[in-house]
């Protein structure tokens, strides 16, 4: 007889289950909120007692891991969340409760950083804008465009020299841009390093978020840094939307303050503020920096990965450790 599958929750609706929802039931004996006619809160009740494992996401109902949520969750071992960020968790409940976490690590990481690269691509070189002025049909009409700014040669400031923001480096470097970068410490690298934002932002036209969220990171970017960074200065955030202060990016924006944005995420998601949908010198995108069949092929391994160790009591693959 076949031994029953381990019994696993998930919160959020990941989108990994988009692709790979089949494979991850025949795997695991999967408890999947959405597929219930039960509220969330009876959901969870009914199943809770024996859940040791939980998949999350940090976005869609029951994303927020809160020490509430924990709290009705008693033989729970393991969260696995599916994104590289883990602001969405409580990790101080988990660590006393003694609830391990994993997260998507480095997974996401090649294909968010040609992401971020895309992104000043795009704003510097106006393509979208130019992709709206012949689909409007306006090149028989008017004829002369502008011009656009070159990417060789850019001052990049990397907000946050993490595994992403390593390969925006070395990609960016390729272009010939002079790099520099902002982390919580000082690297083992040849980039010139700066405590602080606002220095940081002195010595660059380009800021490319690459940190974590956190309560230190918050509103990190606000009007202050925006209008250090200056007139010529471009914005690239393919991290968290609130590392920014939206309205504050929104009004430099429309004032001129800054010479444009490329923006993959933003704080409210799904809502964007509207002001951003008629500036042409802003490139939006709907959170898909990771978005590849290769990362989500990675991802579901990783996921497997991890809940196996757990079952087999083996190490986790990315356990997310104290810092």
């Amino acid at each position: 007889m076949a031994e029953p599958k381990s019994e696993v929750i998930v919160l959020g609706r990941p989108a990994v289950f988009q692709f790979y929802n089949e494979q991850l039931s025949q795997k695991f004996f999967i408890h999947k909120p959405w597929e219930s006619s039960l509220p969330l809160d009876q959901f969870i009740s009914t199943h809770a007692q024996s859940i040791q494992a939980m998949i999350c996401s940090p976005k869609g109902i029951g994303s927020q891991i809160s020490s509430s949520l924990l709290r009705l969750f008693p033989s729970l071992r393991l969260i696995v969340t599916t994104s590289t960020g883990v602001d969405h968790i409580d990790l101080v409940e988990c660590r006393r409760r003694g609830i391990a976490v994993a997260s998507a690590a480095t997974v996401f990481s090649e294909d968010v950083a040609d992401f971020a690269v895309g992104l000043l691509i795009d704003v510097l070189r106006k393509i979208s804008a130019a992709n709206r002025f012949v689909n409007n049909g306006l090149w028989p009409i008017h004829g002369d465009y502008p011009l656009a700014s070159k990417v060789g040669g850019r001052k990049v400031g990397i907000v946050g020299l993490g595994s992403i923001g390593r390969k925006v480096a070395k990609r960016l470097e390729a272009f010939g841009c002079i790099i520099s970068y902002l982390s919580r410490r000082k690297k083992p690298v040849s980039y010139p390093f700066y405590p602080d934002v606002h220095e940081l932002a002195t010595k660059c036209d380009v800021l490319v978020i690459c940190c974590a969220l956190t309560d230190e990171t918050r509103h990190l970017i606000n009007k202050e840094v925006l209008l250090t960074l200056g007139k010529e200065g471009v914005i690239i955030n393919i991290a968290r939307g609130a590392i920014i202060n939206e309205m504050e990016l929104v009004q430099c924006l429309e004032q001129g303050e800054i010479a444009g944005a490329g923006l993959d995420v933003f704080e409210n998601e799904p809502n964007v503020p509207v002001e951003l949908f008629s500036l042409d010198n802003v490139v939006l995108s709907r959170h898909v920096a990771y978005y590849t069949e290769d990362s989500f092929r990675d991802l579901y391994e990783l996921i497997c990965g991890n809940l196996e160790a757990l079952f087999l009591n083996k190490p986790l693959l990315s356990p997310v450790l104290d810092d």
